[in-house]
């Protein structure tokens, strides 16, 4: 469409600026958003959502066509090796989302604020998911809580901020939770509803339910008009959500119940790395295909 206009001998210097223009509009036409999926809910199709820490893995999720991306404060588990998400920071969480981002072309991106970014006050908390969707190039923010939150998450629906929830087994409470337990079971589950009813009407879109027992989740994602994204939740939920290093089998010693290894490359990439030491040791590596002639 450029050609014509080059030979026309009119003013082109518009025309590169179109071009990425309508580059601009057909790859945001590709853009899995919040209509997306709510479309997908609405037509009861699961949504998949998977975490990513680092353009790479971001890159291999988008390419084979998952829903929605997490920038989870799992990483302090995962990434930083830390036995908790608490030490996770938000120069942190910006830093991964930023990374995340230039990784994808088509998912959802949705980023967790990390312990101590919220909570303190309305003014700060609002300031700092604004942060993460400015700098980290996040598409949403997810936060922990229920009731205590809605007034957080009504405020930053208001000024254009989507937000999901996170209800359940809410990690950034692990010492008030007294460790990693099922949540939601006896007089619990009615505070559970009750919780993600006033997230549903603060405005958030969707919410993840972690580690509750399944008739609850089901319950739960019956009653709400948003889609209910489950880990350790059973498959009644909307959706689905897994940290990328559990569900390649990366880390082999890590086996809660609701985790299935859909590979196992811990034991691949030991494999490979042995068989790169090997050749070193050896010196059949590199060889002449892998070396250069002056």
């Amino acid at each position: 469409r450029l050609l014509p206009a080059l030979h026309s001998g009119r003013n082109t210097r518009t025309q590169p600026s179109r071009a990425l223009s309508l580059f601009t509009l057909n790859v945001m036409s590709q853009q899995k958003t919040l209509r997306s999926l709510q479309k997908n809910y609405q037509n009861g199709v699961p949504i998949t959502v998977v975490t990513a820490y680092d353009a790479t893995f971001a890159r291999l999720l988008d390419d084979a066509g998952v829903d929605a991306l997490l920038v989870g404060d799992s990483l302090g588990n995962v990434i930083q090796g830390h036995a908790t998400t608490l030490p996770v920071s938000l120069e942190h969480i910006i830093y991964h989302t930023a990374a995340v981002a230039r990784g994808t072309r088509h998912a959802h991106i949705v980023a967790d604020m990390p312990f101590g970014s919220y909570g303190a006050s309305l003014d700060s908390s609002i300031h700092n998911a604004m942060r993460i969707m400015a700098e980290g190039g996040a598409h949403a923010v997810k936060l922990e809580g229920g009731q205590e939150q809605a007034e957080l998450v009504a405020r930053l629906v208001s000024i254009g901020i989507p937000v999901m929830g996170h209800l359940g087994l809410t990690p950034q409470s692990v010492h008030a939770l007294g460790g990693f337990h099922v949540q939601g079971r006896g007089a619990a589950a009615e505070k559970l509803k009750a919780d993600a009813l006033a997230l549903q009407q603060a405005g958030a879109y969707a919410i993840v339910l972690e580690m509750v027992p399944r008739t609850l989740a089901n319950d739960v994602t019956a009653a709400l008009s948003i889609p209910t994204i489950g880990i350790g939740a059973g498959n009644g939920t909307s959706g689905q959500v897994l940290v990328c290093y559990d569900l390649l089998g990366l880390n082999d010693t890590f086996k809660p119940k609701f985790l299935k290894h859909f590979a196992h490359l811990a034991g691949d990439t030991r494999q490979a790395v042995k068989a790169y030491i090997d050749e070193v040791k050896a010196r059949t590596w590199p060889d002449d295909a892998h070396s250069f002639e002056s």
